[in-house]
């Protein structure tokens, strides 16, 4: 794939992540075949997923400045990172761990790899032409998975580094929490209804 493909294709992906998550919420909504174990067993992964979603929007300032501190300083993505919990618990909620319905881990794997891969690359070409120290602090924090103590620099120490609600908010990361209820709602009716949705 040549560069200006890569852009382009970086730039559909960014447009489409969104819906297409919908669509891939549905597939997995219709095939579910949740019980109360796998319930159970989803619910770490998904608070585990809000929680850092949620703790991320608190500190980032979209744009405007190169977030260094809170889970910042650990990954690079960690809203992507917190997505991609919750997305493995609404795998496990709905089954998908069974070797009956392993097609739903290998759909989200791909969507993973065809739409946030193109989308982080394409937010850090963005941020590197953007934030001149963007290069160093990528060269301390890691693209996804999370260092285990948190990085250093002299820009993480200028910043005040504190959670704001008033971000929390403004970037409205409690529909995540509102659309992680609605998902445990439908698969307990579903459950209800002996998976006959």
């Amino acid at each position: 794939m040549t560069a200006p493909q890569k852009t382009r294709w970086q730039k559909i992906a960014r447009r489409i992540r969104v819906p297409l998550g919908f669509a891939v919420a549905a597939v997995f909504l219709g095939f579910a075949a949740p019980s109360p174990r796998s319930l159970a067993w989803s619910l770490p992964l998904v608070l585990c997923g809000l929680w850092l979603r949620g703790y991320a929007a608190g500190y980032v300032k979209k744009n405007s400045e190169l977030t260094q501190t809170g889970p910042y300083a650990y990954t690079r993505n960690p809203l992507y990172l917190g997505s991609m919990a919750l997305a493995a618990g609404f795998a496990v909620a709905a089954g998908a761990i069974s070797t009956a319905r392993w097609w739903l881990m290998v759909l989200l794997v791909a969507m993973f790899l065809a739409i946030y891969l193109p989308t982080i690359f394409s937010e850090e070409a963005f941020l590197r032409t953007t934030f001149p120290d963007f290069d160093d602090y990528a060269r301390h924090v890691p693209r996804l998975l999370p260092r285990l103590t948190p990085a250093r620099s002299a820009a993480s120490n200028q910043q005040a580094g504190r959670f704001a609600p008033k971000r929390y908010r403004h970037h409205r990361e409690y529909n995540a929490l509102i659309g992680a209820a609605a998902i445990y709602a439908a698969l307990a009716l579903r459950m209800a209804l002996g998976h006959r949705l």
